[in-house]
């Protein structure tokens, strides 16, 4: 077990991860590695990396929410989905190595960077038509999809649903406010369940959880002042970040 003297960097690095998760996802490309370089095991790394996300989401969550970047009709209907789809994906994992996805996944999730960086115009008007036939057909079985991925595999996780809300029509900011709300109830029923399992290091967690949300406040701030031009181009280095960490790892 390591001693106190890894969260001098440990710290730091959970803030970073919080303000990069806040605007674009993708903040456990950063708690992960951390995590596993401070000698912990794989199954206290996964559970603790847990708690130090449902610190960072909830703070993001409530920045946005505060600013009127979350829509709460879309969102209460999208959640269960979800919860149901990383339950499905968690069970998955079982039966089918997800090691095989990942070179797929990592050329996936480049198409949806470059689709989103090559159109100028992409995500950087507030287009929302409400709970509309096309909303709910996109968003439903989307929500459904994606949280099988993040129960199955994760990484990248909220860079799929940012795209998502940004093709129903949000500007990225937006888009950025409900992705962070799925992420928060995901990691919430993600959670519970490692916290039943005893294998988080809250000694570690929680002091890393505190700046890890620190860093989401400050994240999210900076995305809402400066506008969704600002995060689509966190969002293009993130998709860079992700693709590269599925790549390695296949």
């Amino acid at each position: 077990m390591p001693g106190p003297e890894v969260l001098l960097y440990g710290l730091p690095l959970a803030f970073l991860a919080g303000f990069i998760d806040a605007v674009a996802g993708g903040g456990g490309t950063i708690t992960l590695p951390t995590l596993f370089f401070m000698g912990l095991s794989p199954a206290q790394v996964v559970a603790t990396n847990k708690l130090m996300a449902i610190f960072g989401s909830a703070s993001a969550t409530v920045q946005y929410w505060r600013k009127g970047h979350v829509s709460l009709k879309l969102i209460v209907r999208l959640v269960p989905l979800a919860l149901i789809g990383s339950a499905l994906g968690a069970y998955l994992v079982k039966f089918v190595n997800p090691d095989a996805f990942r070179t797929l996944i990592g050329v996936v999730i480049l198409g949806v960077g470059a689709l989103v960086l090559v159109n100028k115009n992409f995500g950087l008007e507030d287009r929302y038509p409400g709970l509309t036939a096309r909303t709910l057909a996109l968003t439903l079985p989307g929500a459904f999809i994606i949280g099988i991925y993040d129960g199955f595999l994760g990484p990248g996780t909220g860079t799929f649903l940012m795209f998502m809300f940004a093709l129903a029509g949000f500007n990225l900011v937006g888009a950025s406010g409900n992705a962070r709300t799925i992420n928060f109830a995901t990691n919430l029923g993600a959670f519970i369940f490692f916290l039943i399992g005893g294998k988080m290091v809250f000694w570690i967690g929680l002091p890393m959880g505190v700046a890890n949300a620190l860093g989401a406040t400050l994240g999210a701030r900076m995305a809402m002042l400066r506008g969704s031009a600002f995060v689509k181009w966190i969002y293009g280095g993130i998709v860079l970040v992700v693709a590269a960490r599925l790549f390695l790892a296949g």
